[in-house]
């Protein structure tokens, strides 16, 4: 599904959202809450975060694609159940979170280039002694409405006949408050999602992430409308050239190698080998084994 080459900025050739964007003079980026270190709100309630950074870069791009002096970002709050219908009804423009790309959800909206490669596994407290998936069995456990995580919960609930009762939150910060004050034993999500909001826990030593995972490593990309060729191309080269420069891992490090707000945690973690193939090689491919 990559589409090479770039879009014409020529007024009478603009489609779909180059041209809608050239007629409001604005872009609309749909951000998330608490998906650390991807979307989140810091201190002052402003999104920031990896992700955020990423969709900046496709902004300028699409900047100078159309030739604006200057073009306004608005920003809209989107949760994982409202994210794709936001994104088809026209609502934002760019979605720039924690969204895994896969087959399924290509069939409703498109993606530009893997900026991060994570697997579905489960945060519970040390306490708990709660060590593999086996171990859920007849648990209440949790995960975001709308999302991969809850859709594999309830297949492995089904296929290991483990008798989990599994509640949908709303988002992040929700499923992990429940684990925090015991309604639920586990929170099922990716587990950078988890490192991040372990990380700014009240006693993140409190907390551990398994080993055990319902999926394969999985792609996360900036979410775009399905069929807007032209906006895609401008989004895939800048993204593109962002990776494989310099700048790219720089950015990388930045948000999971460094300090970042609002608390100044560090996630530590490295990137990984197929994480660097991504950034040398850049596909927007949902399928795992590609990495």
């Amino acid at each position: 599904m990559l589409v090479s080459g770039s879009a014409s900025a020529g007024a009478e050739e603009l489609t779909g959202t180059l041209a809608r964007v050239k007629e409001l003079g604005y872009i609309t980026i749909g951000h998330r809450e608490a998906s650390i270190p991807f979307s989140y709100l810091d201190d002052k309630r402003q999104p920031v975060g990896y992700a955020m950074d990423i969709c900046a870069k496709i902004v300028d791009a699409v900047k100078h694609e159309l030739k604006l002096d200057k073009l306004e970002v608005r920003y809209q709050l989107v949760t994982a159940s409202m994210r794709i219908p936001l994104m088809a009804n026209g609502t934002i423009d760019l979605e720039c979170g924690n969204t895994t790309n896969n087959a399924e959800r290509q069939q409703q909206v498109w993606y530009t280039n893997t900026h991060f490669l994570t697997a579905s596994r489960f945060v519970s407290k040390v306490e708990s002694h709660i060590g593999s998936i086996a171990d859920l069995k007849g648990k209440t456990v949790v995960a975001p409405a709308g999302s991969t995580n809850i859709k594999q919960a309830l297949e492995f609930n089904s296929r290991l006949n483990l008798g989990m009762t599994i509640i949908p939150a709303q988002d992040q910060g929700e499923a992990f408050l429940m684990v925090e004050t015991g309604r639920a034993v586990a929170f099922i999500q990716d587990d950078i999602v988890l490192a991040g909001l372990i990380a700014n826990a009240k006693d993140p030593k409190a907390y551990v992430i398994s080993e055990d995972a319902f999926s394969r490593p999985e792609p996360y990309g900036v979410m775009l409308r399905k069929d807007d060729v032209a906006f895609k191309a401008v989004a895939d080269a800048a993204t593109s050239a962002l990776y494989r420069s310099p700048e790219g891992a720089a950015l990388y490090a930045k948000w999971f190698m460094e300090p970042i707000p609002p608390k100044g945690a560090n996630l530590n973690i490295p990137m990984s080998p197929a994480m660097k193939r991504a950034f040398e090689k850049p596909t927007d491919s949902p399928d795992a084994s590609t990495y």
